[in-house]
């Protein structure tokens, strides 16, 4: 008897991400206001580094924070993994791409390849995406989604994007290098022809171009007073007591 219907499997394995791209939990643009505010009232200052960006992520999603040598798995929720990155924009609700600077990929170190502007840009620019590719396709051995999350901060935090996209290997087939005035090698979109990584000889440091995703979250802070030290000293009890002081006899 002929059946065109598809048969009925007892046992499908569906790997489920943490959440859909770019929806993040209910409270979690709330989590990361109160987070922020609290970071700009006890610094005094609006200053946010990479790894406060990762413990604070992984705060708000629920997640562990697990900071990497490689920087795409900082944070991992069950089957899920991101990189955490965090830029300056003087006005991050605007911003339409953004430059990630994405980990040291060396030739020389990675494949023993002497590099200099005179080398064929193709040949630097395969072995650049080659060495990416590898870390990439490492991390997705141990998960099944891989995804890099974005802070796009104002100077002052009172303005923050938040968006996320998969990390993912790129098809060196799809990509044109050529070396800058600069001496910079940059790689180029044939599709669109545009410039889309930029890989620096001295230092050897990846930058990757990423658009802005349309479904990105605009978070708006009130500016806190910064924490008086002497009462939240006095709030914990302090005395001299706390203090140990020992002198060295030179």
């Amino acid at each position: 008897m002929e059946n065109d219907k598809s048969p009925k499997l007892r046992t499908v394995n569906k790997s489920v991400s943490a959440f859909p791209l770019n929806e993040f939990p209910k409270d979690f643009p709330f989590l990361l206001g109160k987070e922020l505010i609290y970071l700009l009232a006890s610094k005094g200052k609006p200053e946010l580094e990479g790894s406060d960006w990762e413990n604070i992520f992984a705060n708000c999603i629920g997640a562990d924070w697990k900071p990497s040598n490689v920087g795409l798995d900082d944070v991992v929720l069950g089957n899920t993994a991101w990189g955490a990155k965090t830029i300056k924009a003087t006005k991050p609700a605007e911003q339409k791409k953004v430059r990630l600077i994405s980990g040291r990929n060396s030739p020389t170190y990675s494949f023993g390849e002497h590099i200099d502007a005179n080398t064929n840009p193709k040949t630097v620019g395969d072995l650049v995406l080659n060495i990416w590719n590898e870390r990439v396709s490492a991390i997705r051995e141990k998960f099944k989604h891989v995804r890099t999350v974005v802070l796009m901060k104002s100077n002052d935090l009172s303005e923050v994007v938040v968006f996320e996209f998969e990390t993912i290997r790129y098809d060196n087939e799809l990509y044109r290098w050529e070396w800058n005035k600069n001496n910079n090698l940059i790689g180029i979109d044939r599709r669109t022809d545009e410039h889309r990584f930029t890989w620096q000889p001295h230092g050897s440091q990846f930058t990757i171009i990423e658009e802005v995703p349309d479904k990105s979250l605009i978070i708006k802070i009130k500016q806190p007073d910064p924490l008086d030290k002497d009462q939240i000293l006095n709030a914990l009890g302090f005395d001299k007591s706390w203090i140990t002081v020992v002198r060295k006899n030179g």
